[in-house]
């Protein structure tokens, strides 16, 4: 929030190639299960977040777009895949998990359930293990170095003596 009290939110890819500002309130988060929808995010599901255009503003660098059927669009980062947007002639909207703090935008209605995978909904019954307990069996997790863009804007990227 800014001193006006008006919304602003903050994203981008994984890589920080593209970074984009979002000013005043978002729209209906949602999740889409439909086939297309999975595809395009090589997920069971696409976690959304409609916006206005006009509020919207590309701050490093722009998503290429690949056309996924003859009414939508869909964004992503052109260097490391990253899915950003999905624009159709109703209106575009943001990947929810690329925004700085997705946590911040609970989905409040879920499209394309006949695309639904049978497992999903019992995702959350599943045994679960932190990256800490794995590491006590695989020390692999702790020798990982994050190349991943902060979930901050920065002025530049990648940052001096950055070796990628």
């Amino acid at each position: 929030m800014t001193l006006s009290s008006t919304p602003e939110f903050s994203g981008g890819c994984q890589c920080g190639a593209v970074r984009f500002h979002v000013r005043g309130a978002l729209g209906k988060a949602s999740i889409c299960h439909c086939r297309m929808c999975q595809k395009a995010y090589g997920n069971f599901f696409a976690p959304l977040v409609s916006v206005e255009a006009e509020r919207l503003a590309w701050t490093r660098g722009e998503p290429a777009r690949y056309r996924s059927s003859n009414h939508v669009a869909r964004g992503f980062c052109a260097d490391c895949g990253t899915p950003l947007t999905y624009e159709a002639p109703d209106g575009m909207a943001l990947s929810i998990a690329a925004f700085d703090d997705p946590s911040a935008i609970a989905p409040v209605i879920v499209f394309g359930v006949e695309g639904k995978l049978p497992y999903v909904d019992a995702l959350a019954a599943l045994p679960v293990r932190t990256t800490a307990d794995d590491e006590v069996e695989n020390p692999f997790p702790t020798s990982i170095q994050s190349y991943q863009h902060p979930d901050h804007d920065t002025d530049r990227w990648p940052l001096e003596g950055d070796d990628r």
